[in-house]
């Protein structure tokens, strides 16, 4: 969602208050915030008697189909029947389709840069891993500017691929500095009292190393137990549940 970082300061002023929140009640507001527009939309937007009288026509061939199971020419020209009706439905159904789907995917590149991963607090140890290719070999140095401070050792060998450094610091967003023989890299990493971070991996593939990651723990949205959601698949059953129930409230077809 990088092309569209110009966006950013319009989404986080509309949506910006949700993210002292828990993670829970963000996601399912902005969930249902979405789905009542896109309900909105895709009723003012499409003819609902059409819609409602395709919708019956589905309904009625598919109560045919099961009757003609044991007549399978008949059956056949009731299904053909009920395919033609819903491409119908479906190709009135692409309007709304064309006005939400950008936004919508714009939500969720901001979400994602949000609510995807748990910030780094102030003072509280993480990790930063580099993995290299098969073939690197010898040490790597880590080196913090000030205000982050290294817990551990700032010299590690490269050891089954990887070296881990530990560090803590103040907020700020910092540039971690890595080097390796004649090789340098560089990592933003944020630390913060509020829900923002940098995004934890960098891919780097130069031939030699291939990624950097800090610690951030992925954002658990629904927890039971050890088990946890994420917020895309939480986004999904709340709009999946907000969606039916929005529908049937304002007679959508």
């Amino acid at each position: 969602m990088a092309f569209f970082s110009f966006l950013d300061p319009i989404l986080n002023f509309a949506f910006g208050w949700l993210l002292p929140l828990p993670a829970f009640w963000s996601i399912l507001i902005l969930c249902f915030v979405i789905s009542l527009l896109i309900t909105l939309i895709y009723k003012y937007t499409t003819n609902q008697s059409v819609m409602k009288d395709l919708k019956t026509e589905i309904k009625t061939l598919q109560a045919d189909m099961k009757l003609l199971r044991n007549d399978p020419s008949k059956m056949m020209e009731v299904n053909k029947k009920a395919m033609e009706a819903n491409m119908k439905y479906m190709s009135h159904s692409l309007k709304p389709m064309l006005f939400t789907f950008l936004p919508v995917i714009l939500i969720f590149g901001w979400l994602n840069a949000h609510l995807a991963f748990e910030p780094i607090a102030p003072g509280h140890e993480f990790t930063v891993t580099t993995v290299f290719d098969k073939t690197a070999a010898g040490n790597i140095t880590i080196h913090a500017p000030t205000g982050m401070t290294v817990t551990g050792e700032s010299t590690k060998t490269i050891t089954d691929n990887n070296a881990i450094f530990t560090l803590k610091g103040e907020e700020g967003l910092y540039t971690l500095t890595f080097t390796q023989g004649d090789h340098e890299y560089t990592k933003d990493v944020r630390i913060s009292t509020t829900r923002a971070y940098i995004e934890p991996t960098l891919n780097v593939n130069d031939g030699n190393l291939k990624s950097i990651t800090t610690s951030n723990e992925k954002t658990k949205v629904i927890s039971i137990g050890s088990f946890g959601l994420t917020w895309f698949w939480s986004y999904l059953i709340f709009s999946i549940i907000f969606s039916m129930a929005l529908r049937k409230f304002m007679n959508v077809y």
